[in-house]
C-alpha cells in the first residue's frame, strides 16, 4: 500500500506525460507555420500594393478576429470539450493558411485573415487550457514555461525560415508549406487524451454575457500592455531594420528565441516558489530596455542585443502571467481564464499593430518603439498599484 501511494504521488508530479508531449508538439508545428508568416506577410501585403497603414490593418484584423471568438472558445471548452474545440480550431487554421496560396488581392487576403483568426483563437485558447489540465497544479508555472518553449523554438526557426524561403520559393508556396505544418499539428492533436468536461454543482446558470473570467483580469491587463510591444516587432521590425540599413533581422528572431528559451527554464520555477513579484518587474525592465534599443538601432549588434534582452524579459514574464491567470480560477473556469488571458494578449497586439501602422506613416518606424517603451512603463506602474492594493487587502 505504501509503495502504491509513492508511485501515485510520483505519477501526479510528472509534467512530461505522453499527452503533454503531444500537445507540446502540436503547439510547436502550429506556431512554426504561423511564425513563418510574421516577417513574410507584411512584405506580401507590400507586393500586392498595400502601404504601412494597410499592413497594420491586415495584422490587426487577424488578432481582433481571434479576440472576438476567444470567449466563445472558452465556453465551448467547458461544454463541448477540449478535443472538439482544439481540432476545430486547427482545421480552420490549416484551411485558411492554405488559401493564402490562391489569393491575388488585398480584399481576399483581409477576408481570409479574419477566418484564420477564428481558427487561431480557438486552437490557441484550447492548447493553453489542455496544457494546464495536464500539468500538476503545484508545478504550473514551471510546466507552462516548458509548454511555452514549443512556441519559442518555433519562433527561433520560423521567421528565419520564412525569410530564407523567400529567396527560392514564391509567397504561394511558402503559405502552402505553413498550411502543411498546421496539418502535422492536427495529426498530433488526434492522439491526445483530453480531460472530460466538468460541470460545477454550484453553477445554476450561465450569464448571457459571460465573456471574462474575473480572477484572470489583473494578469490579463498587464499582458495587454506587454503584447503591444510584440505587435510593433512582429509587424514592423523588418521594415524598420531595412530602412536603417541594418542587416541581421533573421538572426534577431533566432537570438530572441534562444534567450527566451533560456529564461523559461527557470522563470516558471521562480514564480512557483516566490510569486509574480520576483519575475514581473525584472522582466518588464528588460523589455523596456529592449524597446529603447530598437528605437535607437544604429547597428546589427544593437539589433541582436535588443533581441536577447527582449527574449529574456518576455520569456520571464509571459508564462508567469498565464499561470497567475488560471491559478485562482475554479476547475470548470480554467478554459475561460485562458480565454480571458489570450483575449487581452490579442487585444494588445491588434490595437498596437493598427496604431503603429498610422504612427509609422505619420512619423517614422522608430516612434513605434518609443510608444512601446511607454506601454511597458504603464504595465509596471499598474502592477505596482495591483501589488500594493493586494498587500493592503491582506492586512485587513
Amino acid at each position: 500500500m505504501a509503495q502504491a501511494r509513492v508511485q501515485t504521488k510520483t505519477k501526479q508530479d510528472i509534467i512530461w506525460s505522453k499527452d503533454f508531449v503531444f500537445i507540446w508538439l502540436a503547439n510547436f508545428f502550429i506556431f512554426l507555420g504561423f511564425q513563418m508568416t510574421l516577417p513574410t506577410l507584411p512584405l506580401y501585403v507590400k507586393e500586392l500594393g498595400g502601404n504601412d497603414q494597410l499592413v497594420g490593418v491586415i495584422v490587426g484584423i487577424f488578432t481582433f478576429s481571434a479576440l472576438i471568438l476567444r470567449p466563445f472558445a472558452g465556453h465551448a471548452l467547458e461544454t463541448k470539450g477540449r478535443g472538439f474545440v482544439y481540432i476545430f480550431g486547427l482545421t480552420i487554421f490549416v484551411i485558411s493558411m492554405g488559401a493564402y496560396g490562391f489569393l491575388a488581392s488585398l480584399l481576399f487576403l483581409g477576408i481570409i485573415r479574419v477566418i484564420q483568426g477564428v481558427g487561431w483563437g480557438f486552437s490557441t485558447t484550447a492548447g493553453g487550457t489542455i496544457a494546464t489540465d495536464l500539468i500538476p497544479p503545484h508545478r504550473r508555472g514551471e510546466g507552462m514555461g516548458y509548454f511555452g518553449l514549443s512556441g519559442n523554438i518555433a519562433l527561433a526557426f520560423g521567421p528565419s525560415l520564412g525569410l530564407g524561403l523567400m529567396g527560392v520559393l514564391s509567397f504561394n508556396e511558402i503559405f502552402l508549406i505553413c498550411s502543411g505544418l498546421g496539418f502535422i499539428a492536427l495529426l498530433f492533436s488526434l492522439g491526445i487524451r483530453y480531460k472530460k468536461v466538468e460541470v460545477s454543482k454550484e453553477q445554476t446558470h450561465v450569464a448571457r454575457f459571460d465573456i471574462i473570467e474575473k480572477t484572470a483580469i489583473q494578469p490579463s491587463i498587464l499582458m495587454f500592455f506587454i503584447t503591444a510591444t510584440f505587435g510593433g516587432i512582429a509587424t514592423f521590425l523588418p521594415l524598420h531594420a531595412w530602412e536603417r540599413n541594418v542587416d541581421g533581422i533573421a538572426t534577431y528572431f533566432l537570438v530572441y528565441a534562444i534567450f527566451l528559451m533560456i529564461s523559461r527554464t527557470f522563470a516558471g520555477k521562480v514564480y512557483d516558489k516566490k510569486g509574480h513579484l520576483y519575475v514581473f518587474l525584472p522582466g518588464t525592465a528588460l523589455i523596456l530596455s529592449a524597446m529603447l534599443l530598437l528605437a535607437w538601432l544604429p547597428s546589427t549588434l544593437i539589433l541582436w542585443t535588443a533581441g536577447a534582452i527582449y527574449g529574456f524579459g518576455f520569456g520571464t514574464v509571459q508564462p508567469a502571467l498565464q499561470a497567475w491567470a488560471v491559478d485562482k480560477a475554479e476547475a470548470n473556469r480554467k478554459g475561460m481564464a485562458n480565454a480571458t488571458f489570450f483575449s487581452f494578449f490579442d487585444l494588445g497586439i491588434g490595437i498596437a499593430a493598427i496604431f503603429f501602422g498610422f504612427l509609422a506613416a505619420t512619423i517614422n518606424y522608430a516612434s513605434i518603439y518609443i510608444a512601446s517603451a511607454i506601454s511597458i512603463a504603464c504595465s509596471m506602474m499598474i502592477y505596482i498599484y495591483f501589488y500594493i492594493k493586494e498587500k493592503r487587502a491582506a492586512k485587513v
